[in-house]
């Protein structure tokens, strides 16, 4: 009985082990990230942001755009303004010699006039006069209604410019938060994992460069950023982001670029990835948010992200979509 009750004893004591640890978790609650988890999250953040940083570079092309057919439409509605208030006093002055009877003296002297010669001569005036009179009339209306055109338009123009302020600002406020999400994953990492993640893709060798003509320049000036700060929508000295880097490198070549990554896809002929030479600009994703300058070997020189500046890597350490030669 004592035996068969140690035994009781024991296949219960046991099957509380196995349901105690069945019940615990299968990982520490303080497990640390996975490393390649975070990887990922980042990049898809850094992109979020760059799309979002691109979309606002457009913007701010737009904008420029909006803001100056504002200024010229302003002006134009400014002169009509003018032309408008000359025709209205010739209108009025009209309307007031009528009133103080010029009209009537004149109706006066045509018919109280004995010379048939004058006679036919004051009523050519006369009718003359008032042929003048409704051509004011006419005026008037014609320039009133130029006047409303140009208003609509520059109502509509600064409804547009107001809209796209907003966007900017949304972009802005975009670009803010995916930026403060990639800082607080990356700082849950410690310090060798953080930099496992920073340091991906990118050549630690400077490689000699060898460009000719206008594109020589271009490549010199990205080279001798690298190592500066990635900063969204930045255009130097100091930071760059994407199109910044290339739009200011180019400059140096006499070559004006927009400050626009997709917009740059537009700037002149492509080329095909085996043509490439050092001073293309390359393009990456889909819709394009991202471009880098081509320095030959497989490599390019471009403003990446944040955390990792100005550096050179891989011609497809990204999804690669195209190619463009400047000038």
């Amino acid at each position: 009985m004592l035996n068969a009750r140690k035994r009781l004893v024991t296949l219960v004591s046991g099957s509380a082990l196995i349901a105690a640890v069945g019940f615990m978790p299968s990982t520490p609650a303080n497990a640390e990230p996975d490393i390649k988890d975070v990887q990922a999250r980042v990049d898809r953040l850094y992109h979020e942001a760059e799309q979002a940083s691109e979309r606002y570079n457009d913007a701010k092309l737009e904008l420029t755009s909006l803001k100056r057919d504002l200024g010229l439409l302003k002006a134009d509605q400014g002169r009509q303004d003018d032309r408008l208030e000359q025709v209205r006093r010739q209108v009025q002055d009209s309307v007031i010699r009528q009133y103080e009877g010029q009209n009537l003296s004149a109706m006066g002297q045509v018919v109280l006039s004995d010379d048939p010669q004058k006679f036919l001569s004051q009523l050519s005036t006369m009718s003359a006069y008032n042929d003048m009179q409704d051509q004011l009339f006419d005026d008037y209306a014609t320039e009133l209604k130029s006047l409303d055109i140009r208003s609509d338009a520059t109502a509509k123009r600064a409804a547009q410019v107001a809209t796209l302020e907003e966007k900017l600002g949304a972009e802005k406020a975009t670009i803010d938060k995916k930026l403060a999400e990639a800082k607080t994953l990356l700082g849950e990492l410690q310090a060798k994992e953080r930099q496992e993640i920073l340091s991906r893709g990118s050549t630690t060798r400077t490689p000699e460069v060898s460009a000719s003509g206008r594109a020589a320049a271009a490549v010199s000036y990205a080279m001798a950023q690298v190592g500066k700060a990635y900063v969204y929508g930045a255009a130097g000295p100091n930071a760059f982001d994407c199109s910044g880097l290339t739009m200011m490198a180019w400059a140096q070549a006499g070559v004006s670029l927009p400050h626009s990554s997709s917009a740059q896809y537009s700037s002149g002929p492509h080329v095909a990835e085996s043509d490439l030479q050092p001073g293309d600009l390359v393009f990456y994703y889909s819709p394009i948010s991202h471009v880098g300058m081509y320095i030959g070997n497989g490599l390019i020189v471009n403003a990446e992200n944040p955390s990792s500046g100005v550096r050179v890597t891989g011609l497809h350490s990204m999804p690669y979509v195209g190619a463009v030669r400047p000038g």
